[in-house]
Order: C-alpha cells, then structure tokens, then sequence
C-alpha cells in the first residue's frame, strides 16, 4: 500500500511539472485590434466546428451589451452583436455549427449565425412576461436551451425550450418547454450543462445553492438529483473528473467548492474540497491572490485547475485536489488590469484571456514572443460597474488590515 502511494505521488509530481512547463511556456502571440469603444470582456468561447479554409471563430462577451466575433488566430474583429433593448449575459457557440447564443436581460435567449453580417438574430427564444434572464447555456447535443432569471416577485426560475432547428417552416421566435420554479430561491447566476450527457444540467444561485437536475424527468421535484449548498452566492460552476461526474463551484467572495457525485449512492460524504476563502489559504509563489476567475478540467490529466488573478493583471494556475489548491505557476506581463475570462483549448494547448483593459489575448506554448506594449489600465464609465457583477476589487490582504 506504502509503495502504491509513493507512485501516485510520482505520477503526481511528474504531471504538475508537465503543466507548470506547459503554462509556463505560453506566450503572447496575438493582442486583439483597439476596439472603438473600450470595454470589460467579460466571457469567452470559441467555435467547435473547424473550418479550414475560414479559421476558428472566438467570441466575446462585453460590458457594453455587446458580442464581437473574432478571427481565431489574427485577433481581428468581424463583427459585433447587439442585445438591444436588452444587455447580454453569457456567451456559447453550438457544438455542432456556427450558431452563437446569449441570454438577454429583455427575456429572451437569442442566436446568431457567427459568420453572418446581419446583426438580426437568426432565432428568438422568448420566455414569459417579466423573465430577466442572466445565465443560459445550451446542451452537448444542441437540442436544449436552459435560462436562469433574476428574482422577480419572489420566483427564481430555470426555462427550457427545444433548440432543434425545424425543417418544415423555420420560425425565427421560440416558445418555452416549461421551467423549474420551486429550487433557487434568489437570482440563478450560472447554468451549466453536462458535457456529454445531454440530460443532466446543473445550476447555482445567489441563494448559495447548486442543484443538479436530469431533465429527462418528467417533474422537476423527482428531476431534482441533488442539492449542494455553497453558502455564499455563485459566480461559477462547472464539471469535472471522470465522465464529468463531479462538480465545482466558485462564490463571489471567493470560495471554492468540490463535489463527488459519484458518492451520492454510498456512505462516503460528496464533499471532496470546501474553502471559504481561496485567498487565506493559497500560497501564491509571486505576489498575491485578488480573485477566483473560472476552473478548468483537463482530460488528458485526469485533473482540476483553478484560475485566479491579480488586479494587476497576473494570472495563476492552481492545482485541485482533496488537499486543497496548490499554485503551479504565474503568467505575467500580458494584462494591465483584472482578468475577468478565459478559454484554454486543450487540445493545442493554446490560452485567450480577456480582461478590464479590454484586451482580449492568445497565448500559444513555444512560440516566441513578439513586441507588444502593455496597456493601461481603463477607467470605465460607472453604468459598466452597475451591469456588472463584479468580484471585490481590493486585494484580501489589504482588506485583512483594515
């Protein structure tokens, strides 16, 4: 047994030394093009269809209301998406075209084709009177779209409506499937569909839950798997592990939680990692910890990364196990103010972060870093500060002075 957890400590060793090099060796290869109007980019995807002769498309969400799409690899600006009347949450291309989604605070979910001039979305998914949507996201089959509300008169609700693009007559607007009304009691801040099983949906709240549905169900009480408590607002979920059968949640004051669904049919407690405040905790070998930014799964390892940063732009990658979270390396000199996305491709290895300085950049590993004058930090208009659910600007440490 002894020297059964010696060589898992190897193995250990020896990936965490693979993905310090791997994240140590990225460099900045590309800086999107100055924008006309500076703003916060605040979420990141890219598209999961790759078309050779056309490139990759990434697209971003900005604290303006708007979605631009980019070229993948020149960082050039194709065309910009507006949610007028309302603002836009969220950002996601479909899995299997160029279709773009986000959720509007005006009650809808609207689409895109990514690589259409035309700013009409090409379909409408409406909800109910005085639905305020702030979180979405759509399944691995591209066959549902699930939106979280704010709170209106005492309801938090999650909509569902069918995605599937009807061939005998393509209506541009969409009518719910139905909701779940009864689980969150404050605002729904994330939803986050499994990545490969297109039933299982999991969602966290403002009111510290994270529940966990098969939508497969007929009625959402017995659709309900589980529920997990946070204890503080949630600013982000996701999955992880083996066929995806954990999940991870961050807290807008910069908790860290890690469950195990997988334990939920034994006596083993489903709680692999709870800390209150990342920031008390983590160890950073350079500088400090402002902020939680998302999680990262990466397959190939078998492993869970956290991303955080600095209000100076700093972004470290810390390692998730059972433990707690150990900080494996720093990437610097690339953002001049909080990062606020990220999008790591695995498969390249390749990096886009955006942040408050309203850069969106491509780290590549290898690649020789060319001559880029860093930035300065933006100051935004306040209206930005008010859209934006932001995460407390003053470091941990100076606040702990206080």
């Amino acid at each position: 047994m002894a020297a059964g957890r010696v060589l898992l400590s190897l193995d250990d060793t020896i990936d965490m030394e693979k993905i310090e090099e791997q994240f140590s060796n990225l460099h900045i290869v590309k800086r999107s093009s100055e924008p006309k109007e500076p703003t916060y980019l605040l979420d990141i995807d890219t598209s999961k269809t790759v078309k050779e002769e056309k490139g990759s498309l990434v697209a971003v969400l900005c604290s303006n209301g708007s979605i631009r799409i980019y070229n993948k690899e020149t960082l050039n600006i194709l065309r910009e998406f507006n949610g007028y009347p309302g603002l836009l949450n969220g950002v996601k291309f479909a899995n299997s075209c160029d279709s773009v989604y986000s959720a509007s605070t005006d009650g809808t979910v609207k689409c895109w084709d990514a690589r259409l001039a035309s700013e009409k979305p090409v379909q409408l998914f409406k909800g109910y009177t005085s639905n305020v949507f702030i979180s979405f996201d759509i399944n691995c089959n591209d066959h549902v779209i699930c939106a979280g509300t704010e709170k209106v008169d005492d309801d938090a609700l999650l909509v569902f409506w069918d995605a599937r693009i009807n061939s005998q007559g393509l209506s541009t607007s969409r009518d719910p499937l139905g909701t779940y009304s009864e689980t969150h009691s404050d605002d729904i801040t994330q939803v986050r569909f499994h990545p490969s099983n297109p039933n299982m949906v999991v969602s966290g709240s403002t009111d510290g839950l994270v529940n966990v549905f098969d939508i497969n169900v007929d009625n959402e009480e017995d659709a309900l798997v589980t529920t997990c408590n946070s204890v503080s607002s949630v600013s982000c979920i996701g999955w992880s592990g083996k066929d995806y059968k954990q999940i991870y949640c961050m807290t807008h004051d910069e908790g860290f939680c890690w469950w195990d669904l997988n334990h939920l049919e034994t006596d083993e407690p489903i709680t692999r990692l709870n800390i209150q405040d990342v920031r008390e905790i983590v160890n950073v070998k350079e500088g400090n910890l402002d902020y939680l930014i998302g999680g990262l799964y990466h397959e190939k390892m078998d492993k869970l990364f956290v991303i955080g940063g600095t209000n100076t732009g700093r972004i470290h990658l810390m390692n998730c196990t059972t433990s707690g979270l150990t900080h494996v390396t720093t990437l610097q000199g690339g953002h001049a103010a909080t990062v606020r996305s990220f999008y790591w491709n695995t498969q390249d290895d390749s990096l886009l972060t955006g942040g408050e300085d309203a850069q969106l950049l491509l780290w590549k590993p290898g690649t020789v870093e060319k001559m880029f004058t860093k930035k300065d930090s933006m100051k935004i208009a306040s209206s930005v500060h008010q859209r934006v659910r932001v995460h407390s600007t003053d470091s941990y440490r100076r606040r702990k002075k206080q």
